[in-house]
């Protein structure tokens, strides 16, 4: 559980963090290490059109839930493709994203992907994205012209 206190955010009952982004960072290394679920849903929730004010903002915080966690993930990704290609984490992303496009795939899903491949070599990637000794996939199929 992430609280907020006057001094910034506190993980279960633990250690004062200045930020809210640590805070959700180890709430999520914690819920990893107690088997909970750490991945959200593919898609944060929206409100009724007739919900009431406190259950759009409930909705409203679940989507900032979201949008942060996915955030973490790509950034994680990020740092997993600087390590591994020797990249700045601008060119990481830059790779990231184009590998992202040209498969028609979301960014954070293939950055779950790419996160993944750290601890599990046989992750497919794409080609640009695999390590050393990864596991690849096949080049994309392009259209004819």
């Amino acid at each position: 559980m992430v609280q907020r206190t006057s001094a910034g955010w506190r993980v279960n009952d633990g250690e004062e963090l200045p930020d809210l982004l640590n805070a959700m960072v180890l709430a999520d290394l914690i819920a990893a290490e107690e088997g909970a679920p750490g991945a959200p849903p593919a898609a944060p929730p929206r409100a009724d059109a007739d919900a009431s004010e406190v259950e759009r903002l409930r909705v409203t915080v679940a989507q900032l839930e979201h949008a942060l966690h996915t955030r973490v993930v790509v950034e994680q990704a990020i740092g997993v493709l600087a390590e591994r290609h020797r990249l700045t984490p601008r060119k990481a992303f830059e790779r990231l994203r184009s590998a992202a496009r040209s498969r028609g795939r979301r960014v954070a899903d293939m950055a779950r992907d790419v996160v993944t491949s750290s601890t599990n070599p046989l992750t497919p990637l794409p080609v640009e994205l695999a390590g050393e000794g990864a596991a690849a996939e096949a080049e994309p199929r392009r259209a004819p012209r």
